[in-house]
């Protein structure tokens, strides 16, 4: 068995395959709602920005700091800790080639092969197949009803070869925003048990709450418990270019270091430099990027009860994903292949963020609206609302 058998093809390549050899009516083209990334460039000013420093500044071809730039560094820690209300160091942060790298960078530092790592599910698939690749056994923890993870439940779960505990929030694929004082809670369980808490949050520039999502980082010693994971790619609209942050402990960084060297040596110099302008003068486009979001979910918010009235339920919503429980007699997996045709809807089942044969996976689909505009979360809803019984 190899590191890549050991685990499930990539949902995404997969479900992508569902669409070889169907033609979608010229009425009813094609909607995307599978994969939760933005579907525009960055604005314009900062392509023009980065056209400028491609052109001008030869140090941006080059290899940089395997930890990321220093300046993006610090301007990270100095945003993050005013944000938080902590204080964070250019020493706590490193920048790596996207937040799939970061999660697989943390789980490189802190685990050995048959070490443990709890996840909670529904979880995110590409953190699932890490820890598959990597000879660590993921350990469920389902969520409750409100979707969120139960810190008494994984109490029981710990045990000698437990390493961290994985929490996304706001969630994926849920859209859950895991309140504060459900985050104190997990910190303190770790931070009693001697493990690590990795927290997630890639999504946080769209959580629907106003100032600090947690107080975590007003810790003096948050560093030895708490690994933090944020991505540049949905604020400033820069998934093709890779760029994520970890901020942890300068002592873990220096491990996390070995395993960036040798995978990518350096986060990619251009996509830190847009990351960088962004942070530094686009903090009034953001604003306005999250009150979009938060539009658009008001838009599912409100035009659910159409579905209701034929007995969906809106489990979860926030971020970029509607987490739906459907009323059909079928699978999660055949429903969702069976709306490409019908409706030339592509999302997820949910049979792809829970274990094999999990009856949970089997009822739910996740719905990532940020991908459509408020009048293509309209016709979404039309379009679902004529699917056979």
């Amino acid at each position: 068995m190899t590191r890549t058998r050991s685990t499930f093809p990539s949902p995404i390549v997969e479900t992508f395959g569902w669409l070889n050899g169907i033609e979608h009516p010229a009425d009813r083209p094609l909607m995307l709602v599978s994969q939760a990334a933005p579907v525009a460039p960055p604005p314009q000013e900062l392509r023009q920005a980065l056209a400028d420093m491609v052109l001008t500044n030869d140090a941006i071809h080059l290899y940089g700091p395997v930890l990321g730039l220093n300046e993006l560094r610090d301007e990270l820690a100095s945003q993050c800790s005013a944000r938080y209300n902590g204080e964070i160091a250019q020493a706590q942060v490193a920048i790596t080639s996207g937040c799939n790298q970061a999660f697989a960078a943390a789980i490189a530092t802190l685990t050995d092969q048959g070490d443990e790592v709890i996840l909670p599910t529904p979880w995110y698939f590409n953190h699932k197949m890490w820890l598959d690749m990597s000879g660590v056994n993921a350990v469920p923890l389902p969520a409750q009803a409100d979707m969120l993870p139960d810190p008494d439940e994984a109490a029981q779960l710990i045990n000698d070869r437990t390493r961290a505990i994985v929490l996304v929030t706001p969630n994926n694929p849920t859209g859950a925003e895991y309140p504060a004082s459900l985050l104190r809670a997990f910190y303190d369980l770790a931070k009693s048990r001697g493990i690590k808490l990795i927290v997630d949050e890639t999504y946080r520039d769209f959580d629907s709450r106003d100032g600090a999502p947690h107080d975590l980082f007003t810790d003096p010693d948050w560093d030895q418990t708490l690994l933090h994971l944020y991505s540049f790619s949905k604020a400033y609209r820069l998934t093709g270019h890779r760029v994520g942050a970890i901020v942890t402990s300068a002592d873990l960084l220096l491990e996390i270091e070995k395993f960036l060297d040798t995978v990518t040596i350096c986060p990619t110099q251009t996509g830190q430099q847009a990351a960088l302008w962004g942070m530094r003068n686009l903090s009034d486009w953001l604003a306005g990027e999250r009150m979009e979001i938060l539009a658009r979910r008001a838009a599912i918010r409100d035009g659910f009860p159409v579905l209701a009235a034929q007995g969906w339920a809106l489990r979860g919503l926030g971020a970029y994903f509607a987490y739906v429980e459907h009323p059909f007699d079928m699978p999660s997996d055949q429903l969702a292949k069976s709306m490409v045709k019908q409706a030339s809807i592509l999302a997820l089942p949910a049979t792809m963020f829970t274990p094999p044969g999990d009856s949970h996976g089997a009822r739910h689909l996740r719905i990532a609206f940020a991908n459509l505009d408020r009048a293509g979360i309209a016709a979404f809803f039309d379009r679902m609302a004529t699917l056979p019984a």
